[in-house]
C-alpha cells in the first residue's frame, strides 16, 4: 500500500502541485485530508502550513493511523483520525479539505463530498482528484479497475463539486505517459499486477476540481 502511494505521489505529482499552488496554501492554514491512507499527502500539506498550522489525516482504515503517525513522526501538526469519509466530522472548520482517488471507491461519492464541502470555513476550499479509469491506454486497449466501485468517477467531478453547493473556480484533467521502463509503467504494474513491458501507456486522466465553499451574504 505505500510502495503504490509513493509511485502514485511521483507520477501524478503534478496535479497536486498545481493544486496547491492556486490555492496559495501557507503557513496557519487548517486541512483535511480525506483518504489519507499512508499519509504521503498529510505531510506534503504538513510542512507548507508549519507548525501554526494543523492537518487532519482521515482514513476510514484503522491501520491508516499508525501508517500515518510513521509518516508524520517529525510534524506534530498532524492528527491522525479514523473515519469514513461519508461520517467526516471535524473539531473545526478547516480553510482546505482535500481528497485523492477516493471517491471512485465509495459508496455514495456526492455524500462525502457534500461532508467536505461542509467542513470547511465560508469561503474555504474543496479540492477533489479522481480518475477517469477507462480513459487510460496500455498499447492502445482501454484499462480497467474492476474492484473500483466508481472507476470513472473523475467524468462527474465537476457535477458532483456543484451539486454539493460549491463554487467551481478550477477543472482540469491531467495523465502522465511513458513509454518502457520508468515510474509510469512501475505504477501500472504495482496498480494491476502486470508488467506492460515496452507498451506505450497514457495512464489515467485525473480530474482536478477546485472549488470554494459560499460565503455568506
Amino acid at each position: 500500500m505505500t510502495e503504490l502511494q509513493g509511485l502514485r505521489d511521483d507520477v501524478y505529482r503534478r496535479p497536486l502541485a498545481t493544486a496547491l499552488e492556486r490555492l496559495g496554501l501557507g503557513a496557519g492554514w487548517r486541512c483535511v485530508d480525506v483518504g489519507a491512507g499512508g499519509g504521503d499527502v498529510s505531510v506534503a500539506l504538513a510542512e507548507l502550513v508549519g507548525q501554526t498550522g494543523r492537518i487532519y489525516a482521515v482514513d476510514s482504515d484503522p491501520l491508516a493511523r499508525d501508517e500515518v503517525a510513521r509518516a508524520a513522526a517529525a510534524h506534530s501538526q498532524v492528527i491522525a483520525l479514523t473515519q469514513a469519509g461519508e461520517d467526516l466530522t471535524l473539531p473545526e472548520p478547516v480553510d482546505l479539505a482535500f481528497c485523492r482517488f477516493l471517491l471512485l471507491h465509495v459508496l455514495d461519492p456526492a455524500v462525502v463530498l457534500r461532508r467536505m464541502a461542509r467542513a470547511v470555513r465560508p469561503g474555504g476550499w474543496v479540492v477533489a482528484q479522481e480518475p477517469i479509469t477507462s480513459a487510460g491506454r496500455v498499447g492502445g486497449l482501454a484499462l480497467s479497475m474492476p474492484d473500483a466501485a466508481h472507476p470513472d468517477i473523475g467524468a462527474l467531478l465537476p457535477a458532483l463539486a456543484r451539486d454539493a453547493g460549491l463554487d467551481i473556480v478550477d477543472a482540469w484533467a491531467e495523465a502522465p505517459a511513458g513509454v518502457g521502463p520508468g515510474p509510469v509503467r512501475t505504477y501500472l504494474a504495482e496498480l494491476t499486477g502486470v508488467d506492460p513491458g515496452d507498451d506505450p501507456i497514457v495512464l489515467p486522466p485525473l480530474v482536478t476540481v477546485v472549488g470554494r465553499s459560499q460565503a455568506p451574504g
